[in-house]
């Protein structure tokens, strides 16, 4: 499927490897290509309350989404959606299954992207209608596959496997492209992990859409950033993604720094100050445990991407300390704090948490 790509394409790279990826603009966000990987997330509210809505949306936004989805299950819902782009300043994704004049409607009303399957919303009229209004308003498809969900005859062919995600994925694509639409998004999600990873891989071999990537249905907040830890950060390594969300069972205002975290692990992208600290061990002689745990609570409040090393003796901590932005050595009963690698003071171990955030925010001050 693979064609002689456009001129918008560019060659995203990561650690040495590469991805075509043709470049798909979502509101004023340009997805794919070499251009950042972006955050994204989905409400858990009812979308025909506007209110509500909006409230969450402009919640994720402070957090760093970047995309936000809304469930559009009926009607009402899909007119409320005008209500809610008024209001909030990231693009808005619909998502939609099934009906496809649910799909006409949420266009009408001024969203950037649609999810939905084109198999499966109806005959060849029904998906030229949505395509047609798509062309005309430049709003983009994302095409979903979950493994939960495909096709019996692939299941009967395949099982539950890459291979039949791939497939399922690539009829959605070709019914498109038929209609010469190409301003597509691919996602293809597994609950397992190995699973997922192969499905991208393989379909990163067949297409040039830029991928949403995802671990589906992952779990509660603490195994569920794990899984997409693991999964997206393994791709993301590879150069295939364009966009992520980290699914989890709890507020969807959690999954926002996992995204950020995976992406700043890897280098791809900052936001936010970094902190790292080491485990405690029986050299420890201050409260490193507790200490750490203010610092991050405090490190909540700001906004520039600075380092910060939070060490507990005196054997890897200056060395990690000094290569941090900011950041403190244990010894027994103080800390030593470095800003940019040199010791400005050493203090006793109930000042280090005001005497460190007291340096961070000279820091952060000049930074602005």
């Amino acid at each position: 499927m693979r064609v002689e790509l456009p001129v918008i394409v560019c060659m995203f790279m990561a650690k040495g490897k590469k991805y075509l990826s043709r470049v798909v603009k979502i509101g004023k966000l340009k997805l794919g290509g070499d251009n950042p990987v972006r955050v994204q997330s989905m409400c858990n509210t009812d979308t025909r309350n506007v209110k509500a809505t909006v409230q969450q949306i402009l919640a994720m936004e402070k957090e760093g989404c970047e995309i936000v989805r809304v469930a559009v299950l009926d009607m009402a819902a899909a007119k409320a959606i005008g209500q809610i782009k008024k209001k909030i300043h990231i693009p808005l994704v619909a998502d939609i299954h099934f009906d496809y004049k649910l799909a006409l409607e949420v266009i009408q009303q001024g969203v950037d992207k649609v999810r939905v399957n084109p198999g499966n919303i109806g005959s060849e009229e029904k998906v030229r209608s949505v395509v047609a209004a798509c062309k005309k308003k430049k709003i983009p498809i994302r095409i979903g596959i979950n493994a939960g969900s495909l096709e019996q005859d692939l299941l009967n062919k395949y099982g539950a496997t890459p291979q039949a995600a791939v497939e399922s994925a690539l009829r959605h694509v070709r019914i498109l492209e038929k209609l010469n639409f190409k301003d597509i998004l691919i996602s293809i999600k597994f609950s397992d992990v190995s699973r997922m990873i192969a499905a991208y891989r393989l379909l990163a071999k067949k297409v040039d859409y830029p991928l949403h990537l995802g671990v589906t249905e992952a779990g509660t907040a603490f195994m569920g950033s794990i899984k997409s830890a693991i999964g997206i950060g393994v791709l993301l390594e590879e150069g295939i993604g364009a966009t992520m969300r980290v699914s989890l069972t709890a507020d969807p205002l959690e999954e926002i720094p996992v995204c950020w975290a995976i992406l700043r692990s890897l280098d791809l992208r900052r936001r936010g100050p970094e902190m790292i600290s080491c485990p405690t061990c029986g050299r420890t002689q201050i409260d490193l445990i507790g200490l750490a745990g203010c610092v991050e609570k405090e490190l909540k409040k700001i906004k520039q991407p600075i380092k910060v090393a939070v060490m507990g003796c005196v054997v890897n901590g200056p060395g990690e300390a000094r290569e941090a932005d900011i950041g403190v050595a244990g010894g027994k009963g103080m800390g030593a704090i470095f800003v940019k690698g040199q010791v400005v003071r050493s203090v006793k171990e109930d000042q280090i948490l005001p005497e460190l955030m007291k340096e961070i925010k000279k820091i952060t001050r000049k930074a602005k």
